[in-house]
């Protein structure tokens, strides 16, 4: 049973980049795709990225291309996002998630069968 825990999130300035961390154990990280989500209080929780166990990407939230970048260590079980010139319309909590093969085409939720209990990113204007 894979466990996916977040850390990295904070209170940062407007500008300021931060990087999330997803720390995997309990299987290997190598048969699972990994992406990266987001919610925001009183909307629906929304992908950012996916990455598979052959690197390859896929972008589910073309509002951040440029700014949010996926990536992953599979030896040390560790996938990551980088948010660069963080925006308020950026604070929310994020979530990684994961399921065993491929990445998805799109971002349903129902899709990912493991999931952490995210960590809240806050960005001050």
């Amino acid at each position: 049973q894979l466990q996916l825990v977040e850390s990295g999130g904070g209170l940062v300035q407007s500008g300021g980049s931060l990087r999330l961390s997803c720390a995997a154990s309990g299987d290997t990280l190598g048969f699972y795709a990994i992406a990266w989500f987001r919610q925001v209080p009183g909307k629906a929780r929304e992908g950012i990225q996916c990455m598979g166990g052959n690197g390859y990407r896929w972008d589910y939230l073309d509002s951040v291309k440029g700014r949010l970048a996926i990536s992953r260590d599979s030896a040390k079980k560790m996938v990551y996002l980088q948010i660069n010139n963080l925006r308020p319309e950026d604070t929310a909590v994020y979530y990684c998630a994961a399921l065993l093969g491929l990445c998805p085409t799109d971002s349903r939720e129902n899709q990912f069968n493991f999931w952490g209990r995210g960590t809240q990113v806050t960005v001050a204007s």
